[in-house]
């Protein structure tokens, strides 16, 4: 019987270290036990709930999960948390710059600025940081309302928002709503709706990027929550790229209005969204080549 360390086994079967450990703490590693501090496993032990022929972590969700747990500065992870959170609070109306969303992410602190800052840009900057992180940790996890939910609770905590009383964070909308002039989903309406879009979201096995897309506009429409529909709805889609080892991709500002014409016009002419965040992904593939991380 040949013993690996936890290293060597989280990098078998491209999993995050951390992972390892737990699961070899919780006994759900048979066969693995400790050496002094250290973990031995067996190098045929069976991931949980997996079964051998597990579907393997892309290399890409591996190495964000790497870098997440090490802190490490210039890599996917650090690149990621500051080019998705800027260009998607950006597209919503935050007024912070690139290079001021990439100092509060690296020192904690916010840089002078010569003009007045909102205090709700750099509490959602804060917060959409840690949405990243969540949905880093949890990518693979089966799309739910509580997922959801839990994304719109991480991003609306703190803010003006969350102190107003029908205002409901990390729940879904209480008041009508609508987005670009259109009416969306009706409160009373919404769990029933977002349960039928997440039943047959799921029941599809392979899930193609069209796939994707198609939920992302059908979100978009219900417009579950009383504001941050629009990043909610474009950190699940960076979570359902992940969990299906598709190219991740960022929506920049100069996509924006193509961004927009494709989600009004997904049931008629679905190559305009998917052109454009065909051109996004590119742009993300790059940065993966650059980095020498496979895709």
């Amino acid at each position: 019987m040949k013993y690996l360390s936890v290293s060597d086994f989280a990098s078998l079967h491209s999993i995050n270290e951390r992972t390892i450990r737990n699961y070899c703490a919780t006994g759900k590693l048979e066969g693995a036990f400790l050496t002094g501090k250290t973990w031995t496993i067996p190098e045929d032990a069976v991931l949980p709930n997996k079964g051998k022929h597990a579907k393997r972590v892309s290399p890409l969700l591996a190495r964000l999960r790497e870098e997440q747990e090490s802190h490490l500065k210039g890599g996917i992870y650090h690149r990621t948390q500051i080019d998705l959170t800027y260009n998607s609070n950006h597209i919503e109306g935050s007024r912070l710059t690139h290079d001021q969303t990439r100092y509060i992410f690296e020192t904690n602190t916010i840089g002078v600025s010569q003009h007045a800052v909102r205090v709700d840009d750099i509490v959602e900057t804060i917060n959409h940081f840690r949405c990243i992180d969540l949905i880093i940790s949890r990518a693979e996890e089966r799309l739910s309302e509580g997922l959801i939910k839990e994304l719109h609770r991480l991003l609306k905590s703190g803010t003006q928002d969350s102190r107003r009383d029908w205002f409901a964070v990390g729940d879904y909308k209480r008041l009508p709503n609508e987005v670009g002039g259109i009416e969306t989903t009706s409160p009373e309406q919404v769990h029933t709706e977002m349960v039928d879009l997440l039943k047959k979201y799921n029941a599809i096995k392979h899930k193609s990027l069209d796939d994707l897309l198609d939920f992302h506009t059908r979100f978009e429409r219900i417009h579950p929550f009383q504001d941050g529909n629009g990043r909610v709805g474009r950190l699940i889609l960076f979570k359902e790229c992940l969990a299906n080892g598709i190219v991740p991709f960022i929506i920049t500002e100069e996509l924006k209005m193509f961004y927009y014409r494709g989600l009004q016009n997904w049931p008629t002419t679905q190559g305009y969204l998917r052109d454009t965040c065909l051109t996004a992904q590119d742009n993300y593939a790059a940065l993966l080549t650059h980095l020498r991380i496979k895709h």
